[in-house]
């Protein structure tokens, strides 16, 4: 009899930041398939989601796909649901409003490999010399500046082993800072990849014994933070042909600076200062190419008479992809309604 091992994965209750939560359910003979992962259940209490003396929270599988380090195995992303099976507080992905998706999500995933017994980058002393400010790193080749590229590969490996599509990778501008691209057509699958995503880069991070540092700040100093940009579009972006449209969807972000910022990511003020290609955090603004900018409107965009994307480029590395897409696409249908 054959035997699968099923990943349930999910996020806790811990705040600011939400952290990820996983556990291994054992099936025979299993298909492979979302709508065969049955509902499970978990220990609320402990993850900061239930009280002791009413403590079961429901596990619903909304994502699954090949576990890339496991024999026999599969990634299971799930939702928080309550015991009446209503969505737990927690639950981000059950806000966002885009059921027939028509919203695309391409999240740009830049994270810090950190050195657990250094407290550093990697790459970096333990203390004394720093390395050089940015300049040298971004997209860099060689032993001196990128560092930890064999875990970086695997990772890439194992991305698209588990067939998620993950669309890049590139050496970030402080040393041992990286970036990987996710893409999906639907706000809820972009946001369940990402995670994905994640959860595949900390089980590489593990087997080196090293962490994947998603704060947006991990290093004071002359070097840009971590951030997860969000390059976004629907129907009407990718056929509307009108630079007007666009404008006046770039103005309405401007309408909600608070709304958005309050899920971009614990401590990005640390991040948005204005400075190293952010535009500060109480502020907004939009431009072509400007990456100094709230949101960028691709020179892609414009060249292609105005249908296309536009990036956000104010959510930080810790944000939840989920609760991005969702205020993103709640603005988005705010300014075309």
């Amino acid at each position: 009899m054959a035997k699968s091992k099923l990943e349930y994965i999910w996020l806790d209750g811990y705040k600011p930041t939400q952290s990820l939560r996983s556990k291994t359910l054992v099936k025979n003979n299993f298909s492979g398939k979302l709508e065969d992962a049955p509902m499970w259940s978990f220990d609320g209490s402990s993850t900061e989601q239930a009280e002791g003396g009413s403590s079961d929270c429901l596990l619903k599988p909304v994502y699954i796909c090949v576990d890339p380090t496991r024999k026999n195995g599969y990634l299971v992303m799930t939702e928080v649901l309550n015991a009446d099976g209503t969505p737990h507080p927690t639950n981000g992905r059950a806000t966002i409003d885009d059921d027939d998706a028509d919203f695309w999500f391409g999240f740009e995933q830049e994270y810090t490999l950190w050195d657990i017994n250094k407290h550093t980058p990697l790459g970096f002393p333990a203390a004394g010399y720093f390395p050089p400010p940015q300049g040298p790193f971004y997209c860099s080749v060689g032993a001196e500046f990128a560092v930890g590229r064999d875990i970086v590969e695997e990772h890439l490996d194992a991305c698209i082993e588990a067939g998620l599509n993950i669309e890049g990778i590139n050496a970030e501008v402080m040393k041992g800072q990286w970036e990987y691209q996710i893409f999906a057509k639907g706000a809820k699958e972009a946001g369940d990849q990402t995670w994905i995503g994640r959860y595949i880069c900390e089980k590489v991070g593990e087997k080196h014994g090293v962490r994947i540092n998603l704060h947006p700040k991990p290093v004071k100093g002359d070097w840009n933070g971590s951030g997860m940009h969000a390059n976004f579009s629907n129907e009407v972006m990718r056929t509307c042909g009108d630079e007007a449209t666009f404008n006046k969807i770039c103005e309405e972000f401007g309408n909600y600076i608070q709304e958005h910022i309050s899920v971009y990511g614990a401590e990005n003020d640390q991040r948005l200062t204005g400075a190293h290609e952010t535009q500060s955090i109480d502020k907004f603004s939009y431009g072509v190419s400007d990456r100094g900018a709230s949101i960028r409107v691709p020179i892609s965009t414009v060249e292609d008479g105005w249908v296309g994307r536009l990036e956000d480029r104010r959510p930080a590395s810790n944000a939840d992809p989920y609760k991005v897409a969702s205020v993103i696409v709640k603005t988005v249908k705010s300014a075309l309604k």
